[in-house]
């Protein structure tokens, strides 16, 4: 197989099959920048917030409910109202709803098990209402950083639901923050997702499979560039 490597970008309706082609490369020795069962591990994204919690970056509190009757006795455990709740698969902002009451939160909760799927109630960090912090890490350092804002009236700042993006320089805490959530997964392309809280900064997801163009136009990096030189160092 005439392949010196493979950089793994995978959408999230497609996980397991696109994992099986990782892992089929990584069986004929070809390296990868993510490894498949990292990528399986990281789309799940109440066992990665367990992950990073363990090795101590700060996320809001998050709530996993089994039943709309858990989530009806147990929601208060991340705060008081509004909440967010989001599928434990979902990228690009879909599958994420805030819920301004106790009984929005439970209907939320209703609508999505009466699916069957899973589902996790966030605290909703009322400080940093539609902005967020995404962070790209490549090879244990910060490639590039931008701030997003959700367009008005938008509590989400993902650019494929309308939001902006500034070139941002991250503090100090931010990048160690960044870079310990990617180790903490093993992660060695990834895009770290924060949020400016008034307690510091707080991980709201990493992204496995995150996209270049946005942050490349938002700092003028080349973040391609970069992942190609690890590449490079490692094959």
């Amino acid at each position: 197989m005439d392949v010196d490597a493979v950089i793994p970008r995978i959408g999230a309706s497609v996980t397991f099959y696109r994992t099986a082609v990782v892992r089929q490369f990584e069986m004929v020795k070809v390296f990868t920048t993510t490894e498949s069962q990292v990528l399986v591990r990281s789309r799940d994204k109440l066992r990665s917030m367990q992950v990073i919690t363990r090795s101590g970056v700060g996320i809001p509190k998050n709530g996993f409910y089994r039943s709309q009757q858990g989530c009806r006795q147990h929601r208060g455990h991340v705060g008081g109202a509004p909440y967010i709740t989001k599928l434990l698969e979902g990228t690009q902002g879909l599958g994420v709803v805030l819920a301004d009451t106790k009984k929005a939160a439970v209907a939320v909760c209703e609508a999505f098990n009466s699916s069957k799927a899973r589902v996790i109630v966030q605290e909703f960090i009322t400080e940093c209402r539609g902005v967020d912090v995404r962070a790209f890490v490549v090879d244990v350092r910060i490639a590039g950083a931008m701030e997003r804002t959700g367009k008005e009236g938008e509590f989400r700042s993902n650019l494929h639901g309308g939001g902006t993006t500034e070139l941002i320089e991250l503090t100090h805490e931010e990048e160690v923050t960044a870079i310990k959530a990617a180790k903490a997964l093993v992660l060695h392309v990834a895009g770290v997702d924060m949020l400016q809280s008034d307690r510091g900064p707080l991980v709201i997801e990493v992204n496995s499979s995150p996209e270049s163009e946005g942050i490349e136009a938002a700092t003028g990096q080349d973040i391609a560039g970069e992942i190609v030189k690890f590449i490079e160092r490692n094959v």
